[in-house]
C-alpha cells in the first residue's frame, strides 16, 4: 500500500513478525505518506488491497477511489475497501484512521458475524457519511479499536477477542446504516445469489459460462438467472461478464501488461475476442480505455489539495479518547514493524 514509485499494481499483506496471528492492524493514513521520501503519495497510484480496509476521515475533504468509483469524502465519513478491490488515496492534506483486517478475524469474534470467511453474508456499500448517535458511535468504535491495538502490541494485556468483538460490533452496526448514494447491491440477496457472487470471484478468469456456475451451485439457469435479475437488475451472464470487465479495467488501467496479455489472463485465447467482449462491456476499446484512466489519474493528480477544517471531530475524538496525547504511540521507522509490506507484480 505504499509502494511508493512508477505507477502499477501493489499489493498490501499482513506481514509482522513480532505478532504474526494478530489478523489486524491500525494507523493513520498521514503516517503512512511520511514513508514516501517526498512525503506525498505516489501519483497516480492505486493499490490493490488483499485484505479489509476501512477509512474513517478525520480530517480534510478529498476523494478516494475504490475500483473505479470516486467517493468524495468529509469528515466522519467511512470508507470499506473488500479484498482485491484497488483503493486510490488522496493527496496530503486530509488525514484518516485506517483499520485492517483478514476476512476470520471478526468471524471468530460472534456466531452471527457481520462477515464471514466465504459467502455467508453479503454486505452491501462501500461509503457512508452517519449522522448523530451514529456517526458518534461509529468513531468512538474506531478509535477504541486504534487505542486498544497500540495497547496490545505495545505490551499491554488486552485480549485479542476484545478487538475482534470491537471490529464484529462495528460491522454489525454499519449493516444496519444506508450508503452514500443507496445500496452498492440489493441487501437482500438470496442465498444462491450470494454463493452465485463468491463462485464468480473464483472462477471469471477459467470460466464465464453461465451452465457451469448453475451446475457448481445445483440449480438450474433459470433459477439462477431469476435470482440475478430479482436483486441486481441484471442476468446471470451479465454479472460473470460485469466481473470479468472489472478485472480488465484493474489490469489495463494499473499495469503496463500489453492488451493481449489481459486478455489472456482472464481466459481468452485471442486478443480480437478479448478485444470484441471488451467493446461490447464497457463501451470502449481496452486501448482506449487504458488511455483514458491515465489521462484522468494524471488530471487528478494535478488539482489542487483541499484544506482540511480547522476542528475536524474534535469532539467525537476526544469522548472516545483518541485525541489524547500519548494514546498512540509515534510510528515505527520500518514497513515492516506497521505489519505491512508491498509486493510488485511485474508484467
Amino acid at each position: 500500500m505504499v509502494g511508493f514509485g512508477q505507477p502499477s499494481i501493489a499489493d498490501v499483506s499482513f506481514r509482522n513478525p513480532r505478532h504474526p496471528v494478530v489478523g489486524i492492524h491500525t494507523l493513520r493514513l498521514k503516517d503512512l505518506y511520511r514513508r514516501a521520501p517526498t512525503g506525498a503519495p505516489e501519483p497516480n497510484a492505486r493499490h490493490r488491497v488483499p485484505v479489509h480496509l476501512l477509512a474513517l476521515v478525520t480530517a480534510g475533504r478529498a476523494s478516494f477511489t475504490v475500483d473505479f468509483e470516486t467517493y468524495p469524502c468529509r469528515p466522519g465519513g467511512l470508507i470499506w475497501v473488500r479484498p482485491g478491490q484497488f483503493v486510490g488515496f488522496p493527496p496530503p492534506g486530509i488525514d484518516a484512521t485506517l483499520v485492517l483486517f483478514e476476512p476470520h478475524f471478526p468471524y471468530e469474534a460472534v456466531g452471527v458475524p457481520a462477515i464471514g470467511p466465504g459467502p455467508t453474508r453479503n454486505m452491501p456499500g462501500t461509503y457512508w457519511q452517519p449522522a448523530g448517535e451514529d456517526s458518534e458511535a461509529i468513531v468512538d468504535g474506531v478509535s477504541q479499536l486504534e487505542i486498544d491495538y497500540a495497547r496490545m502490541v505495545g505490551g499491554g494485556d488486552i485480549p485479542i477477542a476484545v478487538l475482534r468483538h470491537q471490529l464484529a460490533a462495528l460491522l454489525l452496526r454499519l449493516s444496519r446504516l444506508e450508503p452514500e448514494g443507496g445500496p452498492g447491491q440489493e441487501a437482500a440477496d438470496s442465498e444462491i445469489l450470494i454463493r452465485f457472487r463468491h463462485s464468480i470471484d473464483e472462477r471469471f478468469a477459467t470460466t464465464r459460462q453461465v451452465e457451469e456456475y448453475a451446475h457448481e451451485l445445483g440449480c438450474s439457469v433459470r433459477t439462477l438467472t431469476r435470482a440475478s435479475l430479482a436483486a441486481t437488475g441484471r442476468t446471470a451472464k451479465q454479472l460473470v461478464d460485469d466481473r470479468v470487465a472489472l478485472e480488465a479495467k484493474r489490469l489495463l488501467a494499473e499495469s503496463d501488461l500489453a492488451v493481449a496479455e489481459v486478455g489472456a489472463r482472464l481466459g481468452f485465447t485471442e486478443a480480437t475476442n478479448f478485444g470484441r467482449f471488451f467493446a461490447r462491456t464497457v463501451g470502449s476499446s481496452p486501448g482506449a480505455f487504458r488511455a483514458e484512466s491515465r489521462r484522468a489519474a494524471a488530471e487528478a493528480d494535478l488539482a489542487p489539495a483541499t484544506t482540511p477544517p480547522a476542528q475536524p471531530l474534535i469532539a467525537a475524538l476526544a469522548k472516545a479518547g483518541a485525541a489524547r496525547s500519548g494514546t498512540v504511540p509515534p510510528p515505527p521507522q520500518d514497513l515492516g514493524d506497521l505489519g505491512l509490506s508491498t509486493r510488485r507484480r511485474r508484467p
